[in-house]
């Protein structure tokens, strides 16, 4: 079962650890403010002709004669913007880093909607392949799951550069992006995460791998499959093989690691089998958020 029935339980008890220790939301850590008719005073303005004389400054007025608005800061909901890698990479592993991956949106998706943050979530593999609209409200965190459960495994490569792309074109409004993926992208990932920098999003990477594809127990003669084009190829795996890969998989690890360092951008790394609420939690402490 992706959501077993205590899901809802374990996601309000999220909800409520993340309010508790910060004023907002795990993800609202940045929240857009603009001009308006806010409660927080900015600063003021010369007043104008037909201006509402509710906003004058009236002790300004007493002291020096001088007709002045007030200005306030509005703080606007932030736009959540979960994007899930559902390439057929991402059902590898047991349990299936897309089983993992699911339901960690859902846990991210309620806990900013229960901070009447607006959240979307888009399924990506070579383009946007499914998507669930900007919404807000804790009671669309049903129609939510049922889109994550129908969600299907789709395409036979990750291309995260089209993807963003895909995003742009839908996004009237930057906020933050979440991606939540293996990263096993031949295009490289960069581009992709490049796109989101370039157009102001706040990022934050979750790359997910199964224990096996970080150390896969293969020696001898093997018939490999590639998961997302089914391609099957035979070789002969030598100690030298396997060391090798290993050192490859580490750097494609450590590489993610420095680009999100170098940009600012947030980096939580995981293997799939640590359970979705232990890695909210996680990503809470290394935010600063719980001691």
């Amino acid at each position: 079962m992706l959501f077993p029935t205590d899901f809802l339980t374990r996601l309000e008890y999220l909800s409520i650890i993340s309010k508790r220790v910060f004023r907002g939301s795990l993800l609202a850590q940045r929240r857009t403010m603009q001009m308006g008719s806010g409660i927080e005073f900015s600063d003021h303005r010369e007043y104008s002709m037909g201006d509402d004389f509710r906003y004058l400054d009236w002790n300004v007025y007493a002291r020096h004669g001088d007709l002045l608005l007030k200005r306030f800061q509005e703080e606007q909901d932030l736009h959540v913007y979960l994007m899930l890698d559902c390439s057929r990479s991402m059902g590898f592993g047991n349990p299936a880093k897309f089983d993992v991956a699911r339901r960690l949106v859902a846990a991210l998706a309620y806990i900013a909607l229960a901070d009447l943050d607006r959240i979307s979530v888009l399924a990506f593999s070579e383009t946007i392949c499914e998507e669930f609209p900007l919404t807000r409200g804790k009671a669309r965190i049903l129609p939510l799951m049922k889109f994550l459960e129908a969600l299907p495994l789709s395409g036979s490569n990750t291309h995260l550069g089209q993807s963003v792309q895909g995003l742009l074109h839908r996004s009237r409004r930057a906020g933050m992006a979440v991606v939540v993926s293996d990263l096993f992208d031949e295009h490289g990932f960069q581009a992709g995460l490049d796109q989101l920098r370039y157009r102001k999003f706040d990022g934050h990477v979750i790359q997910i791998h199964d224990p096996a594809e970080a150390d896969p127990a293969l020696l001898g003669d093997v018939e490999l499959e590639d998961v997302e084009t089914h391609a099957l190829r035979k070789v002969t795996v030598t100690e030298k093989n396997m060391r090798t890969y290993r050192q490859l998989f580490q750097q494609h690890q450590q590489a993610v690691r420095d680009y999100c360092r170098n940009y600012g951008l947030g980096c939580t790394q995981t293997p799939s089998t640590v359970p979705y609420d232990e890695l909210v939690l996680r990503m809470m402490r290394e935010s600063g958020q719980v001691g």
